[in-house]
């Protein structure tokens, strides 16, 4: 007999997943103990998949437990695979067949107003996430998943990022601190993952380090997509180095992540926020210094809607362009509250329309009344514009009305 591995999670409030114990064994062929629910209706199916795995990774002997808690096949299959990788060294991945919208891209300049954090270990959060319509869909591999689980939960989200319908959310994954987190980039960046997270940054040379990595990884699979970088900024070294961090090759965002920050201060996060001021100002003006976006953190009291909409006006207040979530219930009211007002969108017409009629007279210049109108002011309120149209606020035929 062999060592005994074990992958997956299993309990009574376990839904969507499986537990995995494998043994390798001299003989016997492949003997599979399976518990579930639903063995009657889909016990040939869990079998034939296991056997598939089996037969790709070269196993002909092993004695195998699954205990399935409504495992979809991708998450079974990444369970069964983190468990065949305890036991023997190869660099084969099972990979599910990935659906043809998560080869979709996304633009450098996109709203980004809202982002869930899904721990990156628990596929029942993942599976339907994308009807909440967040702007962003962060699969996490840092601090929701335990040490003992980091190497199965990135095999678990590289099948998700294939498997899952997001529903048109960025496909975001935060992956670990550096070093451990070039090794999940390997996972990831070739299965058209979007967006990476890098947290605890405090300088450029991290994120230059994430960049060569996912260029060698592009260049050794020939890869021609892009994958866009937002460093989180959560200690006041990365504060000071913003502007340099911000301005690095691939950044679209810049994020600032308060627990950490706070902590690192030696001081407590409060609700009016007088602590990080500083820091959440600096995050700002480093990023439009940059232009790319200033991405608040994450409000932590889920119950709490009406001070959720406080902070977000206030957020909005500093430039933020929007913010972390950890529960799809906040996405309305963040969408909401970063939505342009009635004030902006009038000022915003007014610029727009008067950039149209100086690009119809062939003039160079954009003016209100006697006011010139410098292009990154016009850039601006084509985007509040934009925004008005996608919450629905303002028509698109806003012009003919």
């Amino acid at each position: 007999m062999g060592t005994k591995v074990i992958a997956g999670n299993r309990g009574d409030r376990i839904r969507s997943d499986c537990y995995i114990e494998l043994e390798l064994i001299d003989s016997g062929g492949i003997q599979l103990e399976l518990k579930s629910k639903v063995k009657k209706m889909f016990g040939s199916e869990i079998e034939d998949l296991v056997n598939k795995v089996m037969i790709f990774f070269e196993i002909e002997n092993a004695k195998i437990y699954l205990e399935d808690s409504g495992a979809l096949e991708y998450v079974m299959a990444a369970r069964i695979e983190a468990a065949v990788k305890q036991l023997i060294k190869t660099k084969k991945e099972f990979l599910p067949e990935i659906l043809s919208q998560n080869k979709t891209q996304t633009a450098k300049e996109q709203n980004r107003r809202s982002r869930l954090y899904l721990p990156g270990n628990t596929p029942k959060l993942a599976i339907n996430a994308g009807i909440h319509k967040p702007d962003g869909i962060i699969l996490d591999l840092e601090d929701s998943v335990a040490p003992a689980k980091k190497k199965e939960a990135a095999i678990l989200v590289r099948n998700t990022l294939r498997a899952v319908d997001f529903y048109e959310a960025e496909r975001m994954v935060r992956i670990n601190q550096l070093p451990l987190g070039l090794e999940d980039l390997e996972c990831v960046i070739p299965h058209h993952v979007n967006l990476i997270l890098i947290p605890k940054a405090e300088e450029i040379e991290q994120i230059k380090k994430v960049n060569t990595k996912i260029d060698q990884l592009k260049k050794d699979r020939a890869l021609n997509y892009d994958i866009w970088l937002m460093p989180i900024i959560e200690s006041a070294k990365g504060v000071i180095n913003s502007y340099e961090i911000a301005g690095a090759k691939n950044v679209v965002a810049l994020a600032i992540g308060l627990e950490d920050y706070t902590a690192d201060l030696g001081t407590q996060r409060t609700a009016k926020g007088k602590e990080s001021f500083f820091a959440r100002s600096q995050i700002v003006n480093a990023s439009r210094a940059t232009r790319i976006q200033p991405i608040d953190s994450v409000f932590s009291d889920v119950s709490d809607m009406e001070a959720l909409a406080k902070n977000v006006q206030e957020s909005k207040a500093l430039g933020f362009d929007g913010m972390g979530c950890i529960h799809p219930r906040q996405i309305p009211v963040i969408h909401k509250n970063f939505a342009p007002n009635e004030d902006e969108i009038e000022k915003a017409k007014k610029i727009m329309n008067a950039f149209y009629e100086a690009e119809k007279k062939g003039l160079g210049v954009v003016a209100i009344g006697s006011k010139m109108i410098d292009p990154p002011v016009v850039k601006r309120a084509e985007k509040i514009i934009q925004q008005a149209i996608e919450t629905g606020i303002l028509k698109e035929n806003w012009r003919e009305k």
